[in-house]
């Protein structure tokens, strides 16, 4: 029996809750979810202003949440859809429009009618207060749901993981991927007298009110809804900061308190890390809410400047190589990948579920630049070589679009064997940074599509990567390329790929571009043709 490696259980266990998704017939609630339906597309969300205090005894929660937007289009009596999962519970609805009739509850959404005729620009609000159970996470991170745990010395350590099920799995938003609070959010945490509440962005008051602390945080930036995350332990906090490309970025970080000493040295490899990603990608894209470091009672998430970790301060993913190249083993996994997504998920943001390749094949290869900045060259390519091991083929990358879908696992490794890959074909190193730098400074806190970022690579390139993206993004089927040398005659071909696949191989001093006939090439000499295991494709000797 073949064994089964470390990385492959990792992505397994990755993708695991989106098996059943891929296989499920899709409902009306699925399109509710993931649609912008005729209960979203009138109106768009500026802010959210928002509370929660959880009770660590009863696993509950309470608080409200007032959404402030915009109409974007003349409309009269609309239905405004709110979304709230059970077994939450609406307490009570305010808007600032006349509504005839009591709110409806019908599933996991809320739908609010109105009797209006709204113009383009009005701005309103509604507030929505709730309470309840929510649901529990049964293996944080990967499915979704509120954590409830205590740390080593038994004091509570709570938060919640939401990125796959949705932040409305807790708290009433607008929980679709493509409408972010233009002008962030304000977020109170409520917790008792011994612990802390930590939030997004930065801490803008604290205070003791009935024998409870009160911690108010503010991001002033776009955040996508998932990211919208409180933390709640003993937690202590230490500061620095970074000279970066946009002046000093604060550096924030909060730790269980008996781990202080470990995370003062784990951490930094914050700062080699910031400086590896600002070359590449352009500056970091939250400096006015501050990048901070919160320790999670569970792996670890990119929460926009509100980075869950749980590590245990170690290198690698939990002491384990996933390249099992000994490369990754060099530095801490959690803090380089969910970093990574301050730009790729968090600065620019699918607008569909399906779309989740954008953030992960990029921060996955974002592991590859850091180790290129952080060691060196080759120490990269054979982290990138060694993450192909990892590759299922099993679905497309691209999930089903509007019913909140994800792809295969497979938008990871083989999503940044992809980008690896596309470099190549570039080879020109200037160039490529300029693409990475580019799309985050014309997507520059923007929901985006698919077809948005295939169209800017292929332009910026001076290059039709279309075939690449179709051959990687939208089949299963791994190109092979069939060769044959005698002497310094090369003949060689294209098979397992799409129609007209234009993926040249660059060798050496020679580039060839194959098709799927065969092709013939002279060479300088007869020594055996050496091609690279930086593409992603196969070779086949024949």
């Amino acid at each position: 029996m073949k064994k089964i490696s470390y990385s492959l259980l990792l992505v397994s266990s990755l993708t695991f809750g989106q098996f059943f998704e891929k296989s499920k017939t899709f409902t009306k609630a699925d399109t509710l979810k993931g649609s912008n339906t005729e209960f979203r597309n009138f109106w768009d969300v500026k802010k959210y202003d928002l509370s929660v205090e959880p009770d660590f005894e009863q696993r509950s929660l309470t608080g409200n949440n007032t959404i402030s937007f915009e109409i974007i289009k003349d409309v009269s009596n609309p239905v405004f859809q709110i979304d709230l999962q059970q077994p939450m519970k609406v307490d009570v609805v305010q808007s600032s429009f006349p509504s005839p009739k009591p709110f409806k509850r019908e599933g996991d959404f809320i739908f609010i009618s109105s009797k209006k005729k709204f113009k383009k620009g009005e701005k309103h609000t509604i507030n929505i207060g709730y309470s309840g159970k929510p649901i529990i996470a049964k293996n944080a991170p990967w499915d979704g749901g509120w954590i409830f745990e205590t740390d080593k010395k038994g004091n509570p350590w709570m938060s919640v993981a939401d990125e796959g099920i949705g932040a409305s799995v807790w708290l009433p938003t607008k929980d679709i991927w493509s409408d972010e609070p233009d002008f962030g959010i304000v977020m109170k945490i409520i917790t008792p007298k011994n612990l802390v509440g930590i939030g997004n962005g930065r801490l803008i008051n604290q205070k003791t009110e009935n024998n409870k602390n009160i911690f108010i945080w503010e991001v002033k930036n776009p955040i996508n809804a998932y990211s919208i995350i409180p933390s709640i332990g003993k937690y202590v906090n230490f500061k620095d900061s970074y000279e970066g490309e946009k002046g000093k970025l604060d550096l924030d970080y909060w730790v269980l308190d008996y781990n202080l000493d470990k995370a003062k040295k784990q951490f930094e490899q914050v700062k080699p890390m910031l400086k590896s990603f600002e070359y590449w990608f352009g500056p970091y894209p939250f400096y006015e809410d501050s990048y901070k470091l919160v320790e999670s009672p569970h792996l670890g998430m990119e929460h926009q400047s509100n980075i869950a970790y749980g590590n245990g301060y170690q290198n690698g993913y939990l002491g384990r190589d996933l390249s099992e190249t000994g490369v990754g083993l060099k530095w801490d996994f959690i803090i380089i990948h969910e970093s990574g997504h301050e730009w790729f998920a968090n600065n620019i943001t699918a607008k569909d579920q399906a779309d989740m390749w954008i953030h992960e094949a990029f921060t996955n290869y974002s592991e590859v630049l850091f180790t290129e900045n952080y060691l060196d060259k080759k120490s990269a390519d054979i982290y990138a070589q060694g993450i192909q091991n990892n590759i299922l083929n099993d679905i497309p990358i691209i999930g089903k679009y509007g019913v909140r879908n994800e792809g295969s696992g497979d938008m990871y490794a083989k999503g940044a064997s992809m980008v690896h890959t596309i470099r190549q074909v570039i080879n020109d190193d200037a160039k490529f940074r300029q693409i990475l730098r580019g799309l985050n400074k014309d997507f520059y806190h923007q929901t985006v599509t698919t077809e948005q970022v295939e169209k800017y690579i292929s332009e910026k390139a001076g290059f039709d990567f279309t075939s690449v993206f179709n051959q990687y993004l939208r089949t299963v089927d791994v190109p092979v390329l069939e060769y044959s040398q005698n002497g310094n005659e090369l003949k060689y071909r294209y098979t397992n790929t799409v129609k007209n696949l234009n993926l040249p191989i660059i060798f050496g001093s020679q580039t060839i571009s194959p098709n799927e006939s065969w092709q013939t090439l002279k060479l300088s000499n007869s020594n055996p043709v050496q091609f690279s295991k930086n593409y992603y494709i196969r070779y086949k000797k024949v």
